[in-house]
């Protein structure tokens, strides 16, 4: 059985979006790029039209993924909790830092360190998931063991 991957509504709504642009518009875009390209004549010389197929692959690629998805994807809705969860958003503090840093545990889909999105499947993300308030979390990097302390969880 597979894992199961979280979303949140703001980016079950992008993708919904996106799959709508890309059946419509998208896909139309490129079934004219096919017909000109066979218009030209020799489709196992014609680099236009394997262009226009390796493109119409990519599309309809992402639309089955986009689709998937939104199929088996939890919805997370933003909550206040006493432990970490998918969707929690998190103030931390490295030790020996002054400096707090906060975060919102995502699914792995949307997780965007600059914008202090992390995936739940992340080592920050997995050594935080069930831990509460004052707790102080420890995990393995590239550059040694990180500690972090838990100051408050939205």
């Amino acid at each position: 059985m597979p894992e199961e991957e979280f979303i949140t509504k703001v980016k079950k709504k992008a993708l919904e979006e996106e799959l709508v642009s890309l059946k419509g518009p998208k896909r139309k875009e490129i079934l004219e790029s096919l017909e000109f390209a066979k218009s030209l004549g020799d489709l196992s010389e014609n680099a236009e039209y394997q262009q226009a197929r390796e493109e119409q692959g990519k599309l309809e690629e992402r639309i089955a993924k986009i689709e998937y998805i939104l199929r088996t994807s939890v919805i997370m809705d933003s909550h206040h909790s006493s432990k970490v969860e998918v969707g929690s958003t998190i103030h931390i503090q490295k030790e020996g830092n002054k400096e707090q840093k906060k975060f919102q545990i995502v699914g792995s889909e949307e997780a965007d360190m600059g914008s202090g999105k992390i995936s739940h499947k992340s080592p920050l993300g997995l050594a935080l998931l069930g831990k509460k308030k004052g707790e102080t979390v420890s995990f393995q990097s590239p550059i040694g063991i990180i500690k972090y302390k838990i100051i408050d969880i939205e």
